[in-house]
């Protein structure tokens, strides 16, 4: 199947439905969310995402449910997919969000602004033909959390991944940022 955009509403449905799903098992599921799916469901910065990139506990569960919404609702099987779990931070800082958007079946939580800002800035992946890559992401992020200085962007980095390096790319992006913010 083809992907098509995860506009808000779509993303609201098909989450709404796994929490219905579970609520009508007696569960609650734990759905942790990153990438385009925060930035279109928690920030509004985005139209759509081309899926939900999260982890979910019961993940059995879960899973289960995500496919039967998949097929109730035209989606992708992999419409909600767990391969971020490669890419996450050992410490991660994450808050509740959309507290009553879906019911007692479902809690979520994203990361917060700093600590996906490290994602994206790992991630760091570059604009390419019909991919949008990281940049304006990133480009948000920096101004919503506001950093004085490319040190500062250093350091935030530095608490969620230690041992990695910002690539020069990204260090010329987040000076470009920072010096347009400072206008």
């Amino acid at each position: 199947m083809p992907y098509l955009p995860l506009s808000r509403p779509r993303l609201t449905a098909a989450l709404r439905r796994l929490a219905e799903l579970a609520r009508a098992e007696g569960i609650t599921l734990e759905l942790s969310l990153y990438g385009g799916a925060v930035f279109t469901l928690v920030y509004a910065s985005r139209e759509s995402t081309r899926d939900v990139d999260g982890r979910i506990r019961p993940k059995a569960e879960g899973d289960r449910f995500a496919r039967r919404v998949a097929e109730e609702q035209d989606l992708p099987a992999d419409w909600l997919s767990d391969d971020v779990a490669q890419f996450l931070a050992d410490r991660e800082e994450k808050r509740r969000v959309l507290e009553d958007e879906f019911g007692a079946g479902l809690r979520v939580t994203a990361p917060t602004a700093a600590y996906l800002l490290a994602l994206k800035l790992r991630a760091s992946r570059p604009r390419l033909p019909g991919y949008a890559g990281d940049e304006a992401d990133i480009e948000f992020l920096l101004r919503k959390i506001k950093p004085r200085s490319l040190a500062d962007v250093e350091e935030l980095f530095a608490r969620f991944f230690p041992h990695d390096a910002l690539p020069d790319r990204t260090k010329a992006l987040v000076e470009r940022v920072i010096r347009g913010t400072k206008k």
